[in-house]
């Protein structure tokens, strides 16, 4: 009998090779036809996937340490660490499910007879359980649960784009921010070098008193603005260092070098089919479709007889001295089978409704690739237009200069009047003020470009995972290296 007790052990090891009743995955076919080529993408954007640091690119060593410290600091990437040790703990317990279940019990019982006279009894069993996983309940179960903590990963990686992204596109904006104050600031000290001018004028008489109160409107104007943008920088550097898990601090804006734009190579693309394999978010939403296939088969595979293998070995005696003995042996093998017979439609229904979610998993997979290639071709459709634009005021600027140039010095010899002097000095800084912002455009969209193709970026630092569960990882049953590739 103690070798039939054994078998309670030795089963798991036999029961590997089970069934599974379920379907087997295949990636779905979206729908849609797969191009070749992204539309928007000119044939100066080499096809290689992008790789390595690119916002080094920009040339800012600040910029660099930041991306460094949000991987670091950041707590959103924290909370998606803790779900993924949450979610790793579950596969340990779907995976336990394959594996007997071994108790302790231990029993001193005292029963009176009459008034005086009492016996005693005492027990020690050591009473186990097994599911026999014959048709792969278990097993899909926990390939389930795997594939739940895949896609908590890829959602990890994910997230970190994404906060990466948020913190080099503030930076940016702060930047911007900064380099707009420094328009204005020109700007004011220009028009208060222009109300010198008129004033000197009036004193002199060669001006009427409408130029000087328009040459004193402009200026008060221009002060104007400088509230609002100080606190535009503000919130944004506030909003960085919350990314950065830092107090919410600012601080006045920096003079930045004119010369600070330079047109980088474009954004490698890759082939459109690159994305199924380089977004995080495409590798997530397979991992779910994966976890929900594997689930209709344990729905399957519930409907089919349950086999239960149960065992104890033990001693019980009324002398304690004598528990331990050969014949105070208890020991106990059964073997039970379970095959629902009617519940209604419960299992089937369980099962259809697990099929059900399947489909809405197959919808939800072709609404992210079809997204991710519209986020792809949107952003290399601003880069182009935004390239354009750049150009068109930048020729808009130098003709704002010149004439403003011409405006002043007709005006300083009498041929002008002030109003077209102020008419092209704000037409001038409205232009200054426009190519900082495109500026800013295209190099926000090149970390969108980045990001939508999901190539070229720095890895967060791997999840730390206490080894409290050697006693699995010793099993080669069950190697759990698979489940956790990637962490």
């Amino acid at each position: 009998m103690r070798a039939g007790f054994l078998l309670v052990f030795i089963i798991p090891l036999i029961a590997g090779a089970c069934f599974k009743v379920g379907p087997k995955y295949h990636r779905p076919d979206i729908g849609t036809p797969v191009p070749d080529r992204f539309e928007q993408a000119s044939s100066e954007i080499p096809l290689a996937v992008p790789d390595g640091r690119w916002w080094e690119g920009f040339g800012n060593p600040e910029l660099n340490q930041m991306v460094d410290e949000v991987l670091k600091n950041n707590l959103d990437i924290r909370k998606a660490v803790a779900r993924i040790l949450e979610l790793r703990a579950e596969v340990l317990q779907t995976r336990a499910d394959r594996f007997p279940f071994l108790n302790f019990q231990g029993e001193i019982q005292k029963q009176g007879l009459g008034r005086k006279k009492t016996i005693d009894s005492y027990s020690l069993t050591f009473p186990a359980s097994f599911e026999v996983d014959l048709w792969g309940r278990l097993a899909m179960l926990q390939d389930a649960a795997a594939s739940d903590l895949l896609e908590a990963e890829e959602n990890r990686r994910t997230l970190a784009q994404t906060v990466v992204a948020d913190t080099i596109t503030l930076y940016l904006e702060m930047e911007s921010s900064e380099r707009r104050i420094q328009v204005i600031k020109q700007s004011i000290d220009t028009y208060r070098r222009s109300l010198n001018l008129v004033q000197r004028r009036y004193e002199r008489g060669l001006a009427p008193l409408l130029d000087l109160v328009q040459a004193r409107r402009v200026l008060a104007e221009a002060k104007s603005f400088l509230p609002a943008l100080r606190q535009e920088l503000g919130i944004t550097q506030q909003n960085l260092a919350v990314l950065l898990g830092r107090y919410p601090e600012t601080r006045p804006a920096r003079r930045l070098p004119e010369d600070y734009y330079k047109r980088m190579d474009p954004v490698p693309t890759g082939l459109p089919s690159d994305l199924l394999l380089s977004r995080p978010d495409i590798r997530a939403a397979e991992n779910r479709l994966k976890a929900l296939n594997s689930r209709i088969g344990a729905a399957k595979a519930g409907r089919f007889p349950n086999i239960t293998l149960t065992g104890g070995f033990g001693y019980s005696s009324d002398e304690l001295d004598s528990l331990l003995r050969s014949e105070s042996e208890l020991r106990n093998l059964a073997l039970g089978l379970v095959q629902p017979l009617f519940d209604a439609g419960k299992l089937k229904a369980g099962q259809k409704a697990a099929e059900a979610r399947y489909a809405e998993g197959v919808a939800e997979y072709a609404k992210t690739v079809l997204t991710a290639f519209a986020e792809v071709e949107g952003a290399l459709l601003t880069r182009k237009e935004q390239l354009e634009r750049r150009e068109r005021v930048m020729n808009f600027l130098n003709e704002a200069r010149a004439t403003q140039k011409v405006a002043q010095s007709r005006y300083e010899r009498g041929l002008e009047e002030y109003l077209n002097v102020l008419d092209a000095l704000q037409t001038r800084f409205q232009a200054e003020e426009d190519l900082v912002l495109v500026d800013l455009s295209i190099m926000t969209n090149r970390v969108t470009l980045h990001r939508v193709l999901g190539g070229g970026w720095a890895q967060p630092p791997p999840v730390v995972i206490e080894k409290e569960d050697k006693i699995f990882d010793a099993i080669p049953m069950f190697p759990l290296s698979r489940f956790s590739d990637g962490l």
